[in-house]
């Protein structure tokens, strides 16, 4: 890979210096301070038995001083690097091609790989907005070889500055090597995932109160959340595996039994993690089918009502449509009646009169009965 050496900043500025014109002064408006670049390499220091002996400018300062005795340690921090960096970086300390593909593209799931005596170890760091209730996933690329550490970091978590001030703190730790650098990385990603943890489970309860308060929107919650599970367990679960590789080389790569031990306690940790995550996912599901049951329920009951609604209605047309016919025979034959015609069947009889009235009052009394039967009054 072709190493790109950039100008330094002394030269660029001879090359672009003019001569200076005095103007008059006039009255300008301040501009807004434009945002200050945050430097790619965050830090680098070289190790002597845990102790930093050196604090190069350059990568390649870096190298050289590990050729000044034996047992250093270079460690390298980067923030988002471009291909030209990690190119040289490659260079100096012979790190694998794919690996530094996989830094340059990131976007990877956790793992873990030997490439020879180099280890390339990707981590996924997390930390939850409770406010927005999601996951906030930063990832973490680590090369480690015999005398060499380069971490690159593609986000703002994990803050690596406390893991570092933690290994210059115990310098017996730190002596013990880039195996020191991966234990103290993973125990700081792991101990990260604890207020997740729980932020999740608070948010969980909280969703059981909106259940079984009724909430309507309560679903839309459950599923949101469901996903941020599912991310998050996708980020966590993979270090299980990355554990027990490390595991499995311990006897063969000499790791330290401090060390060891150390790795056995952080596997301790992700391993109470991941079933956590697992139950959670579990409880979210179990919610949901929880939730349509009790919305089913709610739809049954308004259903009910609205059915036992609607027939009490029908009860209260029935008994006025029944009264509605038995009110209309009468008033059929009254009006009639009532158009004063000259010539009319029974106008002239004495009987006719009653007639009329009997024949209103049958109907009417016929009709009655007939609805009775019928419970339509």
């Amino acid at each position: 890979m072709t190493e790109r050496r950039l100008a330094p900043l002394s030269a660029l500025s001879t090359l672009t210096r003019r001569p200076r014109v005095e103007l008059p002064a006039a009255p300008r408006t301040p501009l807004p301070a434009e945002p200050v670049a945050r430097p790619r390499m965050v830090d680098n220091a070289v190790y002597s038995d845990g102790r930093r002996v050196a604090t190069p400018d350059s990568a390649e300062e870096s190298r050289e001083e590990l050729g000044l005795g034996e047992g250093r340690l270079a460690w390298l921090g980067l923030y988002r690097p471009d291909a030209g960096e990690l190119g040289a970086l490659a260079e100096l300390f012979d790190l694998p091609e794919l690996a530094v593909e996989d830094a340059i593209k990131a976007h990877q799931r956790p793992k873990f790989e030997r490439y020879g005596s180099t280890l390339f170890v990707v981590l996924k760091a997390a930390r939850y907005l409770d406010a927005a209730e999601e996951v906030e996933f930063g990832e973490l690329h680590l090369f480690l070889g015999r005398d060499f550490a380069i971490t690159v970091r593609h986000s703002e978590s994990p803050d690596l500055s406390r893991v570092r001030r933690r290994l210059e703190s115990e310098p017996a730790l730190l002596a013990k090597g880039s195996e020191a650098v991966l234990y103290a990385t993973l125990d700081a990603v792991v101990d990260g995932y604890r207020p997740v943890v729980d932020g999740l489970a608070n948010d969980i309860d909280e969703i059981e109160t909106q259940v079984f308060g009724g909430d309507p929107g309560v679903s839309r919650r459950i599923y949101e959340l469901s996903q941020e599970v599912l991310e998050f367990q996708r980020a966590a679960q993979p270090l299980t595996g990355i554990l027990v590789a490390i595991t499995a080389g311990f006897d063969k790569y000499g790791v330290d039994e401090e060390l060891r031990s150390y790795l056995r306690d952080v596997a301790d940790h992700v391993a109470q993690v991941t079933e956590r995550v697992e139950g959670f996912r579990l409880q979210l599901r179990d919610i949901l089918t929880v939730n349509a049951t009790l919305v089913a329920q709610r739809q049954n009951e308004e259903i009910r009502e609205l059915t036992e609604t609607s027939i009490a209605q029908g009860e209260e047309v029935k008994k006025i449509s029944a009264w509605a016919a038995i009110l209309f025979a009468p008033s059929l034959v009254g009006g009639v009646y009532g158009m004063n015609f000259d010539h009319m069947p029974e106008l002239d009889e004495w009987w006719g009169y009653p007639f009329a009235l009997l024949l209103m009052f049958g109907v009417s009394l016929t009709l009655y009965v007939v609805f009775k039967r019928r419970d339509w009054i």
